[in-house]
Formats: structure tokens, C-alpha cells, sequence
């Protein structure tokens, strides 16, 4: 009796060994976390899915820009507002304005819920399309044409669509035809600077192409004009200063 207890304990002792063994072997290595408590984050600081696509979190400097250009925009929707109000608007005007809405509203949830580089970019391009919605609405109650869809100003496309190219170069860099808006173009013409966005760069305050942060942002906006010759010529072409190497290759995305 002693015998076959004995046998009967050794027996289940082995087949508990064969399996531990095998589940090891079988068992997925344990993941490299490189930051973050991520097991796929990436040394450069983004994260990588598990099939080897790399998707980089919004740089704060990236969200504040979305931000700001939120706010911005919900003001040049109050003040529409005050330009529509008490007019009769037609089917055509009625549609550009609540697309506009649409983009305020989309573009601040979207923002809550924000976590990549590719959520700040389309962030970006629905606030492009509801600029262009309000410039729509103004030509249309005006009775002045519609504006053709161009850039946005490339001094800040927090600016709006630009009206037409002006010939511009930056301290010490070679003049090119950049798209700006009505006000840019005024100013360049006359003489003056034009009003260019300036971010946060350290303790300086430097233009947006300067900051490798606001890549993302930028490419949003300006993206979808691959085929501009304006830009094509900033972006593949020489380049006025070395800070515009944030806009190189934002086309080709």
C-alpha cells in the first residue's frame, strides 16, 4: 500500500514538472518597456503598436496651439454672429454656417479626447474647414464670391484661408512666395512684418516653424496642399532658414 502511494506521488510530481515546462516554452517573452510603464513605448518618446506602427503622444506644445486656435475661433464665430444677425440666410449660406459650427464643436471634443500626433492633425484640418465655412458665409451675405480654396496664411493659419501669395523672406533668408491672408498681404507690401505665430521655445519666443513640436499642427493645417506651388516650394525646395526643416516632408504624409 505504502508502495503504490509512493509511486502515485512521484507520478503526479513529474507530470507537474512536464507542464510548468511546457507552459514556459509556449509563454510570449515578456515585453521590453523602454518608458513609462509602457511595454511598447519608444526610446524617442512615443508609444508602438504591437504590429510596429508608431504613434507619438501630443506634445504640449501642440495641444496649447489646438487650444488657442479653439478659443480663437469661437470668437470669429461670435462675431459672425453679430454680422448675420437679423439677415436672411439662404440654403447655401445656412449650410457654410453650420459647418462652421460643426467644426467648433467637433474640433473642441476632439481635442478632449486627443492623444497622438494624428489626432492633432485632423484637429487641425477641421479647424481649416471651418475657417473656410465662415469666409463662405461672409462672401455669401455680401453678395461678393466665394473665395477659392487655398492655404491657410502661412504666418499663422490661425489667420484663415490666405488670399494670395506675397513675396516674403525672413531675417537674413531668400525671399519666397508664401500664401497669406488679406492682412499679411497689406503688411508685407507696406513694408512692415507680417504677423508671424510665435510659440514657446524654451525661454524664447520663436516662430512656429522653428519648434519641431508643433510639426503635427502645422501639417494638419497645410497638409492637405500637396499641390500648391507656393508651398511645394518652402517644403521641397531650399529652404529660407534652417527652422523651416519643420515643414519638410509634411506634404508627402
Amino acid at each position: 500500500m505504502f508502495s503504490g502511494l509512493f509511486t502515485m506521488i512521484m507520478v503526479m510530481v513529474v507530470v507537474s514538472i512536464i507542464v510548468s515546462m511546457t507552459s514556459r516554452r509556449s509563454a510570449p517573452p515578456p515585453p521590453q518597456v523602454h518608458g513609462w510603464g509602457d511595454p511598447y513605448a519608444l526610446p524617442q518618446g512615443g508609444y508602438q503598436q504591437p504590429y510596429g506602427h508608431p504613434v507619438y503622444p501630443i506634445s504640449p506644445g501642440a495641444r496649447a496651439a489646438l487650444d488657442e486656435d479653439i478659443t480663437t475661433f469661437g470668437g470669429e464665430l461670435r462675431d459672425l454672429d453679430l454680422d448675420v444677425v437679423g439677415r436672411e440666410l439662404d440654403a447655401a449660406a445656412q449650410a457654410d454656417y453650420t459647418r462652421a459650427l460643426d467644426a467648433y464643436d467637433g474640433s473642441k471634443n476632439q481635442l478632449q479626447r486627443a492623444q497622438t500626433d494624428a489626432d492633432v492633425r485632423r484637429i487641425a484640418e477641421i479647424l481649416e474647414d471651418g475657417r473656410f465655412a465662415v469666409a463662405c458665409v461672409k462672401a455669401r451675405v455680401n453678395g461678393h464670391r466665394l473665395p477659392e480654396k487655398r492655404p491657410p496664411c502661412f504666418f499663422d493659419p490661425a489667420h484663415g484661408p490666405s488670399t494670395q501669395n506675397v513675396s516674403w523672406a525672413p531675417p537674413g533668408g531668400a525671399v519666397r512666395d508664401v500664401p497669406a491672408c488679406a492682412a499679411d498681404v497689406q503688411r508685407v507690401t507696406t513694408g512692415l512684418d507680417p504677423s508671424i505665430r510665435l510659440v514657446p521655445m524654451g525661454a524664447r519666443q520663436v516662430p512656429y516653424w522653428e519648434n519641431q513640436q508643433y510639426a503635427p499642427w502645422a501639417q494638419g493645417y497645410y497638409g492637405r496642399y500637396g499641390m500648391d506651388p507656393a508651398l511645394r516650394q518652402i517644403t521641397h525646395g531650399a529652404l529660407m532658414i534652417g527652422g523651416f526643416s519643420l515643414l519638410m516632408g509634411l506634404l508627402d504624409d
